[in-house]
């Protein structure tokens, strides 16, 4: 599996774990009888705070990523020819992050991907309202259409990784 896939498939189980964690805590809140479901301030308040611990926890993710990527491959090089030194860790880390133009032609693919759930999202939840739901309804429906998005996103490049754009 080559770097860009590892790192895809970590993106998208942090996204997937985080969305579990919003919709066990949220909709959790609202089971308990701590929230109404139709208080907005409540809804937008913990989209605002699972926004700012998804930001937090990816950058976290991404830099323990490559912390562990870094030691495996200087465990293998050094299984391999005995020694490990640090200009060729950067080297092999400058080849492996390089984006060319098939990983920039599948990031745009994919990324389609992605804006098309959440339009979906979007347009569900307007739907909904438009049936008679809560207004939380459109914002609950908009922020997952978007963490649905960013997994759906991830699939894609690796579908497109392994088959080819």
């Amino acid at each position: 599996m080559s770097y860009q896939e590892k790192k895809t498939v970590v993106t998208m189980i942090t996204g997937a774990l985080l969305l579990a964690a919003y919709c066990i805590y949220a909709f959790g809140q609202v089971q308990a009888g701590l929230a109404a479901a139709d208080n907005l301030t409540f809804w937008a308040g913990t989209i605002l705070v699972f926004i700012g611990i998804s930001i937090v926890v990816n950058i976290i993710i991404q830099i323990v990523f490559h912390i562990l990527m870094a030691v495996s491959y200087g465990i293998k090089q050094r299984k391999e020819t005995g020694d490990c030194d640090e200009a060729s860790l950067n080297r092999h880390f400058r080849t492996e992050t390089t984006e060319d133009e098939m990983d920039k032609m599948i990031s745009l693919k994919s990324s389609r991907v992605a804006f098309v759930c959440a339009g979906i999202g979007f347009g569900v939840g307007l739907a909904m309202i438009l049936f008679g739901a809560a207004a939380a309804t459109l914002i609950n429906a908009v922020y997952i259409g978007f963490s649905l998005g960013a997994i759906a996103e991830g699939i894609a490049q690796l579908r497109f990784y392994r088959k080819g754009v």
